[in-house]
C-alpha cells in the first residue's frame, strides 16, 4: 500500500456498522489497515489539525471501514484526537489514516498557524494563554 490511495473493500468483504451502531466494526487489526505504519508517509499533520471532507469524498463509498468512518466524521470539522477516540485507536494511527485520506484527495487539512516562532511562543499564543488564566 503506497499511502496515496486509501484501501478499498475487496468484493465480498464484511461491512461495518451503521451510524446507529456506533463506529464500524473492525474486521482486521488496525495495524493491518495502516500497513504496519506508525508515521504518515507525507507531511506530518500537527496534532491539533482539523479535517473536513472534499467533493471527492462523495465517491469514496467503497473505502475500508475505518476510512469511511473518518470521512463520515469529517462532514463537520473534526480533530485527529476526536477521530482516534471514535475509532478507538491511538492518535498516531488516526494520523496515519487521515494522512492517507488527505493524499487520496478525500480530506482537507486545516492546520493552525505555528504556535512557536524561532523557539518562542507567538504573541497570539501568549495573549490567549493570559486570557485563559484571567478567566479562571
Amino acid at each position: 500500500m503506497s499511502g496515496a490511495e486509501p484501501p478499498r473493500h475487496a468484493a465480498g468483504s464484511a461491512g461495518g456498522g451503521t451510524a446507529d451502531d456506533g463506529p464500524p466494526r473492525r474486521v482486521v487489526p488496525v495495524y493491518a489497515v495502516t500497513g504496519g505504519r506508525t508515521r504518515a508517509q507525507g507531511t506530518e499533520l500537527p496534532m491539533e489539525s482539523l479535517v473536513t471532507v472534499t467533493e471527492r469524498a462523495r465517491w469514496g463509498h467503497d473505502l475500508e471501514n475505518e476510512y469511511r468512518a473518518i470521512v463520515d466524521l469529517a462532514e463537520r470539522p473534526v480533530s485527529l484526537v476526536e477521530i482516534g477516540a471514535v475509532l478507538t485507536v491511538p492518535v498516531t494511527v488516526a494520523r496515519v489514516l487521515v494522512s492517507d485520506l488527505v493524499a487520496g484527495g478525500y480530506l482537507d487539512v486545516h492546520a493552525p498557524a505555528p504556535a512557536f516562532a524561532e523557539g518562542h511562543p507567538s504573541p497570539a499564543v501568549l495573549t490567549r494563554l493570559l486570557e485563559g488564566l484571567r478567566a479562571r
